[in-house]
């Protein structure tokens, strides 16, 4: 009995039997699962798809988002003081001769000799000349008892609107102005002289200003209204260094002036309040990233620089992958003179200086002016043409190792068209290797992007890419001082290329039947 009890039991039949939810049973995934698998356990593969996720995100979806446009621009209101004016003190006698009269520069020389000697007359050319002083620094020389010149350091000026005073009226102004009188008489008219100058008429308009001080416009064209020159020179006589006038229009303006100690001028500057572009603004919560030169915000640039030069990368990659894969899938499959005359092709272009052609290319678009956007489907179409050759070769490559296996020649012997077999079976077995380039290559494209936008070549205002705002970086200025202008396109473009990179790689491992990790 004990050795029927220890006996191990006897099975019936040798063969196991297993259902389908057996949990011994053999999984086999599917190829597409298989790579899935192999690309997520590289985990520097899973970094760069998170990082182009977050770019496409913030490149796509941000840009709806932003409350900008990318070419909207900011403004702000700025102090901005610009010369108006310059008064100048006459310290010097300045002469001035009746119409037709003869007081010439050696006349002159020889009135000054005797004012410094104190005489009553001096003789020139023949021709006597009387000296009377009238005041203090006011001179008036007659010739037969009529007056013929004066000299004064007090000049007479019309205001804006007036004729030049005349002759008659000048001498009674400079006499009324050296002895102290309030008012005078010329021409059969009454005139009264205020404090800071002002010639006024009976009808109490001002016509005319005596004074030491000589007042010029900066510009030629502007015309200094009265009251505001009555306010500058009693500025200038009282010492203040400011004055506030409100125009015609009821604008407040204000006028600052300063004196020159070397050229002895009053300089008068005027205040005003201009609306600018708010260039170069720091981050703040209305512009997190800030401004840029132009007073658009920067975060938005970035926003639609990153779609930008992301759609230059795929179209540019799709048109030299498209161009690639017709060429080298024609010369792969045929062979013989056809495949020698499109490898010969390839060399050609593999010999043509790529930069060089693309910078001249740019330089005769700028010369065309032609339209931003135009401009950028050209840089997507040249930048095609002159990549497709790299992929070409690689497909050639493929196809001559394919087309000799067994199930292209059953493909030939079920009698399926040539370009059936070229599409429906060549192709889809290149795919893994064209995938894989191609994404390697976006990478670099973008970065050729970038650097002809920064050189000026590339994406033009007012479409943004990551290259055309980083070129801000051509002036050290800005470089040393507004980080937030060119630091973030270039993380951006950084982060862009690496996550390009790493899914490549990632997946060139995925797709190596060889790969066991």
């Amino acid at each position: 009995m004990s050795d029927v009890k220890n006996s191990a039991p006897v099975e019936k039949n040798d063969e196991q039997e297993y259902s389908l939810n057996d949990d011994r049973r053999v999984k086999v995934l599917s190829p597409g699962a298989l790579i899935a698998k192999r690309f997520f356990r590289n985990r520097l593969a899973v970094v760069g798809l998170v990082i182009l996720i977050v770019m496409f995100a913030f490149s796509f979806i941000g840009g709806l988002v932003s409350p900008y446009g990318q070419d909207e621009s900011f403004y702000t209101d700025t102090q901005l003081d610009t010369k108006y004016a310059g008064i100048t003190e006459t310290t010097s006698l300045r002469y001035a001769a009746a119409p037709g009269a003869s007081f010439g520069a050696l006349v002159q020389s020889s009135a000054n000799s005797a004012i410094a000697s104190g005489a009553t007359s001096f003789e020139r050319d023949g021709v006597s000349y009387e000296v009377e002083q009238v005041g203090e620094n006011a001179y008036l020389f007659r010739q037969g008892g009529e007056v013929v010149a004066y000299a004064s350091t007090n000049v007479v000026s019309a205001v804006s609107g007036a004729a030049q005073p005349s002759f008659e009226m000048q001498v009674a102004a400079i006499t009324a102005a050296a002895t102290g009188s309030a008012s005078f008489e010329a021409e059969g008219s009454s005139f009264t002289i205020d404090e800071v100058g002002d010639i006024i008429d009976a009808s109490g308009e001002t016509v005319a200003l005596v004074s030491p001080f000589v007042l010029s416009a900066s510009d030629g064209n502007t015309v200094i209204p009265d009251d505001l020159r009555t306010d500058l020179l009693e500025a200038v006589e009282e010492d203040k260094d400011k004055v506030t006038y409100t125009d015609a229009e009821g604008t407040e303006r204000t006028y600052s002036i300063s004196y020159d100690a070397y050229s002895r001028v009053y300089n008068v500057t005027e205040t005003t309040l201009n609306r600018v572009y708010d260039r170069y603004a720091s981050p703040s919560a209305e512009h997190w990233l800030g401004t840029d030169g132009n007073g658009m915000d920067m975060l938005t640039r970035l926003m639609y620089g990153g779609r930008v030069s992301l759609i230059i990368g795929f179209i540019v990659v799709f048109i030299a992958a498209g161009l690639g894969v017709i060429m080298g899938g024609i010369s792969g499959y045929f062979g013989g003179w056809v495949d020698n005359l499109i490898m010969r092709i390839v060399d050609v272009f593999y010999c043509l200086p790529s930069m060089p052609i693309i910078i001249i290319l740019g330089s005769a678009m700028d010369a065309m002016r032609l339209d931003p956007w135009i401009r950028m489907i050209y840089l997507m179409l040249i930048l095609g043409f002159l990549s497709w050759p790299s992929i070409a070769r690689l497909v050639r490559g493929q196809i001559l190792s394919l087309r000799e296996q067994e199930f292209m020649l059953a493909t030939e012997a079920s009698g399926i068209s040539i370009p059936h077999r070229i599409i429906r079976h060549l192709i889809p077995n290149v795919m893994p290797q064209l995938i894989v380039s191609s994404t390697m290559s976006l990478g670099s494209t973008i970065i050729t992007e970038a650097t002809l936008s920064f050189l000026g070549l590339g994406v033009k205002f007012p479409f943004a890419s990551w290259g055309n705002i980083i070129s801000d970086v051509n002036n050290a200025y800005v470089m040393t001082n507004y980080w937030f202008i060119w630091i973030p396109a270039g993380i951006c473009l950084l982060l862009a290329v690496l996550g390009f990179n790493f899914v490549g790689d990632g997946l060139r491992d995925a797709f190596d039947p060889k790969m066991n990790r």
